[in-house]
């Protein structure tokens, strides 16, 4: 098994579905409009600077599935996929998988987004393995509380190893895109690291590591 590993936000969606749903509660009158936006634009902030406190930041992100029934949370997804996911919903993108496809290569997501936001989204992209934070769900019901070891950062290659631990398997030959500094540790572990549509910090160490450098926004590589 060779496994092509990618980034969600950012990098196969052409924006971030984590910051796209806090917008998409504030827009339907689900949170408090003002007090919601302002500290889902700050947490989106500190994680652009690389300077996030995951745990912090999921204690905000995942009360809102903890305050309301599954049967709303899903009628509400359903409607943020059309809404927001789809429209950043890429073909160079797609395009991408499909060349691992035909390479026979097996398709990861491995995203700090949680779950519930990002499972609808794999499923869109015809990737059925997924590893995303989780939240703790009790008799049907979220609590607000993770499950395990966030997928953000060094949490990447710890829940990466859980898997390939699980499933007897290796990284040899590994593919990983991502967008972000943030997933410099598992970057650095695979074969093949891509960095896709970088920030400036993950570029600059992608071009002195000699590692490829491409955009599918621009569907090229630069």
């Amino acid at each position: 098994m060779t496994l092509a590993i990618f980034d969600l936000d950012n990098t196969l969606l052409a924006g971030d579905s984590d910051h796209a749903w806090g917008d998409f509660l504030v827009e339907e009158g689900i949170v408090d409009a003002e007090e919601y936006r302002l500290a889902n634009d700050r947490f989106y902030q500190e994680y652009l600077n690389g300077e996030l406190d995951i745990l912090h930041y999921l204690g905000f992100a995942l009360q809102p599935l903890a305050s309301h029934n599954m049967s709303e949370l899903l009628a509400w997804r359903e409607a943020f996929m059309e809404k927001k996911v789809r429209p950043m919903m890429q073909a160079s993108a797609e395009d991408l998988l499909n060349s691992h496809r035909e390479q026979g290569h097996t398709l990861m997501i491995i995203t700090a987004t949680n779950r519930f936001v990002t499972e609808p989204i794999a499923e869109a992209l015809g990737i059925e393995h997924l590893i995303a934070t989780e939240p703790e769900l009790v008799n049907g019901r979220y609590t607000g509380e993770v499950a395990g070891t966030p997928s953000f950062q060094d949490g990447k290659v710890v829940r990466l190893n859980d898997w390939l631990d699980a499933h007897g398997q290796t990284l040899e030959g590994a593919w990983f895109y991502s967008d972000s500094h943030n997933d410099l540790p598992l970057l650095k572990k695979v074969d093949n690291p891509v960095a896709v549509d970088p920030d400036p910090t993950l570029e600059a160490f992608a071009r002195e590591s000699g590692w490829k450098v491409m955009s599918l926004r621009e569907h090229g590589v630069r």
